[in-house]
């Protein structure tokens, strides 16, 4: 009985790591594509201002996870809107812009891991209740 208990265990604790986990790694893949800004030769406090602003998103993308590590469906929630927004600006910028093939590849790479961590959030918060 007790290796039956083990093996239940195990995909509880998974699924509750991996979205936090994926998460953190998501915010610091977005804060890494922030240091483009430097180099640019805009001056020190223009680098500063746009470092910041760059990161605005990753600043949301912290409080969104402190709030959904103890409430999974802020989590979901959010991060399936974060996905959503990034392809609805995406889009907005092809329209301006014409669509070039890259920006597939950049839609699959953000949404979908924020798609990801938004639906295995759900996943955990629909197995807590």
């Amino acid at each position: 009985m007790t290796k039956k208990k083990a093996a239940t265990k195990k995909p509880g604790r998974w699924l509750y790591w991996t979205p936090r986990i994926l998460s953190m790694l998501f915010i610091a893949f977005m804060v890494l594509m922030s240091f483009d800004v430097f180099g640019t030769g805009i001056g020190f406090w223009g680098t500063i201002a746009a470092f910041l602003i760059h990161n605005i998103p990753a600043f949301i993308m912290i409080a969104v996870l402190i709030i959904s590590w103890k409430k999974e469906i802020v989590g979901g929630i959010a991060f399936i809107l974060f996905g959503l927004a990034y392809i609805a600006l995406l889009a907005i910028q092809a329209i301006r812009n014409g669509f070039e093939w890259y920006m597939l590849a950049w839609s699959i790479q953000i949404a979908g891991v924020a798609f990801l961590v938004g639906i295995l959030f759900l996943i955990n918060w629909k197995k807590r209740k």
